[in-house]
């Protein structure tokens, strides 16, 4: 199994579980939880490479998305749902992550590889994707999900520095702030690009446009994982993970035929503590709102 499907499945189960429990189904509920705690251990026991979450193995036992590998050493996507799941240990997540911002977050480049170094001459032949020539789209270019993936990934460590800073780097407007950046990235700078050429000549320039996938989990980066709201059953969750100068911020969210005015203010820095006033009444919990 590719971990990250492995990392996905166990994010399934979980999910599954508390479906089921909230419908009495106690048997259901319980096989998931024990298939997802197997699923970890298995994930735990096979996936580490030392450094980060291996990506796959192959029919003969190779693992793909290791440091032995000449190609495909390191994949984005197992180590942003190591933490995304909840399946990953803490601290190898955390090192994890920091590969990842450290071996395919390129900040000169403006873009966030998906793999690297990307499929070309090795005997490796993991499918469809060493189609596409390398630094291009899933080969080693950026493909925006698993980008944005990451950015989810650092906000939910808390890492809200790196969140935003990523964030920045997926804005396509950020792309076409000057002439040079226009001539490089070459497409629409009001659209989320699925891809970015990753490889001279072509590093930089955008991919597919006017691609809806990656722009809704770019909606859900914004609104669930920096700006914190997530509706949840009829809850209305916050947990923003800002940058260290915002005093906060106001949104005007609709649910139903109510419009909630909304307005979040962050405290000093290091203070974790949060309330949530409704009308001027104090809600019970740690950031949560019933909505009807």
């Amino acid at each position: 199994m590719a971990h990250p499907l492995g990392f996905f499945l166990y994010d399934v189960l979980t999910r599954f579980a508390d479906v089921a429990l909230r419908r009495g189904d106690v048997a259901c509920a319980e096989r998931c939880k024990s298939e997802a705690a197997q699923l970890k251990g298995k994930i735990e026991l096979h996936g580490w490479d030392g450094g980060w979450y291996r990506r796959a193995y192959f029919d003969d036992g190779a693992p793909l998305g290791s440091a032995s590998n000449t190609e495909c050493q390191i994949d984005s996507i197992a180590q942003s749902w190591s933490v995304l799941s909840g399946a990953g240990d803490a601290e190898r997540s955390r090192l994890a992550m920091e590969a990842v911002d450290q071996r395919l977050v390129r900040r000169s480049d403006a873009l966030i590889q998906l793999l690297d170094p990307p499929f070309n001459t090795s005997a490796m032949n993991p499918g469809y994707i060493r189609g596409y020539v390398p630094g291009v789209r899933e080969n080693g270019g950026q493909y925006t999900h698993g980008a944005i993936w990451a950015a989810m990934a650092f906000a939910a460590l808390g890492d809200n520095r790196r969140a935003w800073e990523l964030m920045a780097l997926l804005n396509p407007v950020q792309h076409a702030s000057s002439p040079k950046g226009i001539a490089i990235y070459k497409v629409e700078p009001y659209v989320v690009a699925a891809d970015i050429h990753a490889l001279s000549p072509h590093t930089g320039r955008g991919g597919w446009t006017w691609y809806t996938g990656s722009a809704g989990w770019m909606y859900r980066l914004i609104v669930e994982s920096l700006l914190g709201l997530r509706l949840e059953a009829g809850t209305l969750r916050f947990e923003p993970c800002l940058p260290a100068e915002w005093k906060g911020f106001t949104v005007h969210y609709r649910y139903r035929e109510t419009v909630y005015h909304i307005a979040v203010l962050q405290t000093m820095p290091g203070n974790s503590e949060m309330s949530v006033t409704a009308d001027g009444v104090q809600q019970q919990g740690r950031g949560d709102s019933t909505c009807r």
